[in-house]
């Protein structure tokens, strides 16, 4: 076997998030920005092994075939012995799993973003990375020119299950976010305990806090460091 590579896979913040129609198989059509930030989880890989070792959180991350990593790897066709270090909160809006599939299809050279987003909506991005405007499924992505931004992120210890989010917002015929996020209301409706720390966040910075994806983090513009607050940089797709 060859020897240990370190990929980096940075979180995705989805900077706004329109939901502008639905296919035929119930998959959401999407318009959104996104860009990459500084919060990165690891995957320590060996190529020609098998396996995968989840460390540093993510008890709750299955390590099966079913796992965005191990099917990354199967769609590029190729084999490795993964040891994943989160640190990027699961079911939080922030692409960890996209992210760290991302980070295998970079190694890998898969280029394919359409068989990349059938992994999951962030997957083509997250292959990407940097700045761009991601349509259709997800599969779309249309670099945009980088723009040096600083955020703070609060994520609060109450995850989003995205499906149930998708859902109610269809149920509540399709609720534009006043905020840049189509999905707020669903979140705030599937999950109301959202609302205290979007009020958290926007009494302690001033400002309106956007929800990422379909949360749970919310985030604002600028360094506004304090209790249970990220700062976080966007990075170019360079730089992983």
């Amino acid at each position: 076997m060859s020897s240990p590579i370190e990929l980096p896979a940075p979180a995705k913040l989805t900077l706004s998030l329109r939901l502008t129609g639905l296919r035929n198989d119930g998959l959401h059509l999407i318009d959104a920005e996104m860009v990459t930030v500084d919060l990165y989880d690891t995957l320590e890989l060996v190529e020609g092994g098998h396996g995968l070792t989840v460390v540093g959180g993510g008890a709750d991350i299955p390590t099966g075939p079913d796992n965005l990593v191990q099917r990354a790897l199967a769609l590029a066709g190729r084999t490795a012995a993964v040891v994943l270090t989160k640190r990027i909160p699961s079911r939080a809006g922030l692409g960890g799993g996209s992210s760290d599939a991302g980070a295998v299809l970079r190694w890998a050279g898969f280029d394919d973003l359409e068989a990349a987003a059938a992994l999951g909506a962030d997957v083509a991005f997250c292959t990407v990375g940097g700045r761009a405007r991601v349509t259709g499924i997800g599969e779309v992505v249309e670099p945009l020119r980088f723009e040096p931004k600083t955020f703070t992120l609060l994520t609060p210890p109450v995850p989003c299950p995205t499906g149930a989010i998708y859902q109610r917002w269809d149920e509540l015929r399709g609720p534009t976010g006043a905020a840049g996020n189509d999905l707020e209301p669903a979140a705030l409706s599937v999950v109301p305990e959202l609302a205290r720390w979007r009020d958290e966040l926007g009494t302690a910075s001033g400002l309106t806090p956007r929800l990422a994806g379909s949360g749970s983090t919310w985030f604002v513009e600028g360094a506004h460091p304090g209790p249970s607050r990220v700062v976080v940089r966007t990075v170019p797709a360079t730089d992983h």
